[in-house]
């Protein structure tokens, strides 16, 4: 469909949202802009914009400039700050010069003097859409797109590392991904799997630090029937599971160092060979592992093999923390939210501003996982539909909103632990060895990990 010069005119797949106080005016603008083929969203606040923006991904914003707390200068700052790509048009009654120049030098796309012309308002409407839009486009509902559909981003960090996944996915390396605990590991061996060739056969994730050691060779490799007390019938395993398809390892780095020495020989052969069996099984599975640990320094520290990190890290994918791809928080705070909103009645609508800010400054060290966590929070025990800024902060004093990961908790306590015995016995490692059940050499390894110096406690003790 063209217009009167020629040109195309937007189509439904192109999105606007309104955004005044007054709505009458919110009415008239939604009829005019709909009858031109334009998919159209309404606030009624700036605040309520914000909210609404990461969640409809608007081409255009349309904003009267004269609201509430949040005028539209300061929701065109915002905006800009975040989606720097995303036009706004200004609409104003109370239009001057000195506005409209301001407007415009800080990067206003259009500015409109109520009343404001309809023809002129289309035409500029046009002209944005043409020339602006929502950051990642409209490919994200695409066939070619629902790989990375569950990965929210809009950093370029991530879409680095999305085109490293493109690229690896089509061999059958052994990948490994690296990244602090709660950033999504999962979801990027999900997001390999999904635009491999092996994207039909299965995809089999295993958490190595959840199985108690004395298991995981009957989980991973399976067993026969009468191979162990309590093996009353035969299983396959993980890796027969898979068989076509993808297995991950999670927490690879936890894994005992006898089972890895088995895990080596089965990369190898690509055979498996089940507790109490008497034959190999051949296997066909692409493996991706991760942790959070640093696998260089355990394999310095002897605790990791290094042939089978050289197996397992042909390929590696690095996946940054939360705090260093801040621009992603709205985006996934209002993802979360539109996902847990319903399940307590819809009542939260959004966030504010500032509340925005607060979860945007704040460092995450539980990352993308603890972000979850405190929007389900959030969503719960809001009582208006825009989430306050004090609501935000009340969550982060909270125990409960910045309760630790178990592999955090355990490292923690292992670390003040070990910081407390060498107190006690002045930085003598064999007696601090003794306390503790172990042996100096493998005391050593924990002190080194945790980089803790002995001589350091010495060193307290005596200046005491």
């Amino acid at each position: 469909m063209k217009n009167s010069k020629g040109q195309t005119r937007p189509s439904q797949n192109q999105r606007v949202l309104l955004v005044d106080d007054d709505p009458s005016l919110l009415r008239l603008l939604s009829l005019r802009l709909t009858a031109i083929g334009l998919s159209v969203e309404c606030a009624d606040s700036g605040e309520q914009a914000v909210g609404l923006v990461p969640q409809f991904k608007p081409h255009l914003v349309v904003t009267d400039l004269r609201m509430g707390e949040m005028d539209g200068l300061a929701l065109f700052r915002y905006l800009q700050q975040y989606y720097p790509l995303l036009p706004v048009i200004i609409l104003t009654a109370h239009g001057t010069i000195a506005e409209a120049v301001e407007a415009t030098r800080q990067g206003v796309f259009g500015f409109l003097t109520k009343p404001f012309d309809s023809k002129e308002l289309i035409a500029q409407v046009e002209q944005a859409l043409r020339l602006g839009g929502w950051p990642q486009g409209d490919d994200e509902s695409s066939v070619e797109q629902d790989w990375r559909a569950e990965i929210i981003t809009r950093s370029q960090s991530m879409e680095q590392l999305l085109q490293e996944v493109q690229r690896v996915s089509q061999g059958d390396a052994s990948l490994f991904i690296h990244g602090e605990s709660g950033t999504g590991k999962e979801l990027i061996a999900r997001a390999v799997h999904q635009v491999s060739p092996r994207a039909t056969a299965p995809f089999v994730a295993v958490n190595c630090s959840a199985i108690p050691a004395e298991l995981l060779e009957s989980e991973l490799f399976g067993h026969v029937r009468g191979a162990f007390s309590g093996a009353v019938s035969s299983r396959d395993g993980l890796f027969r599971s898979a068989d076509g398809g993808t297995l991950f390892l999670d927490e690879i780095g936890d894994m005992p160092a006898l089972f890895q020495v088995k895990l080596l020989r089965a990369l190898q052969e690509q055979r498996i060979r089940p507790v109490g069996a008497n034959q190999d099984i051949p296997v066909d599975v692409r493996i991706i592992s991760a942790s959070h640990h640093d696998l260089d320094a355990l394999v310095e520290e002897g605790d990791f093999r290094q042939d089978l990190y050289y197996r397992l890290n042909v390929v590696t994918l690095t996946l940054p923390p939360l705090r260093e791809r801040r621009e992603d928080i709205p985006l996934l705070a209002s993802h979360f939210l539109a996902r847990l909103s319903p399940r307590y009645g819809n009542r939260v609508k959004g966030f504010s501003a500032e509340a925005l800010n607060a979860l945007v400054q704040y460092d995450w060290p539980g990352n993308v996982r603890q972000l979850q966590n405190v929007v389900e929070q959030l969503t719960a025990l809001s009582s208006t539909p825009i989430i306050p800024v004090k609501q935000v902060e009340k969550a982060f004093k909270e125990k409960a909103a910045l309760l630790p990961g178990f592999q955090e908790a355990r490292e923690q306590f292992e670390r003040e632990y070990l910081v407390e015995l060498l107190r006690r016995v002045n930085g003598n490692v064999s007696q601090a060895a003794r306390l503790a059940k172990r042996n100096r050499t493998e005391f050593y390894k924990l002190l080194k990990r945790h980089h803790l110096e002995p001589a350091r406690f010495k060193q307290d003790t005596e200046a005491d």
